[in-house]
């Protein structure tokens, strides 16, 4: 299955969030990926069914990936940003979208090995990849006019 769309590797992807069990806020899940050592938000190329269909196919694609490398069922939000940067040499884009986590079970797996819920604020340090953290502000924004 490719992700690639012409020269560009296509994905998608969710901030997942939750209302914090204690206190007031909330959290947001981050995923541990052993292949690459660091922490990031879940997301995945798109098969080429999703690619395709240019009406849902990404967003298809965005809560298959999270339930994959999470285990978690998600009702999804607001549109969030496109992420553009090089991987592996080859331009890559991610369109992720808000998504209120509403049940499942983590699992370890291949690709994600553990998952961390954390504050935004928390999130944002943890986060291995400068290009992820405007996702943050992104997601506050979006359940701000929510």
């Amino acid at each position: 299955m490719s992700g690639a769309h012409g020269d560009v590797v296509r994905a998608a992807g969710c901030v997942v969030w939750r209302r914090a069990p204690e206190g007031e806020g909330i959290e947001l899940v981050l995923v541990g990926r052993p292949k690459y050592a660091d922490w990031t938000f879940p997301k995945g190329k798109l098969t080429r069914a999703e690619a395709a269909d240019p009406l849902t196919g990404e967003s298809r694609a965005a809560l298959r990936e999270v339930r994959e490398e999470t285990g978690l069922e998600c009702e999804l939000g607001a549109s969030l940003s496109t992420m553009r940067y090089l991987a592996n040499g080859r331009p890559k884009e991610v369109r992720y979208w808000a998504a209120e986590a509403r049940g499942g079970v983590f699992v370890p797996n291949r690709e994600v090995d553990r998952v961390r819920w954390l504050s935004p604020e928390a999130a944002r340090r943890t986060l291995s990849y400068d290009h992820d953290r405007p996702l943050v502000d992104a997601l506050l924004a979006a359940l701000r006019t929510a």
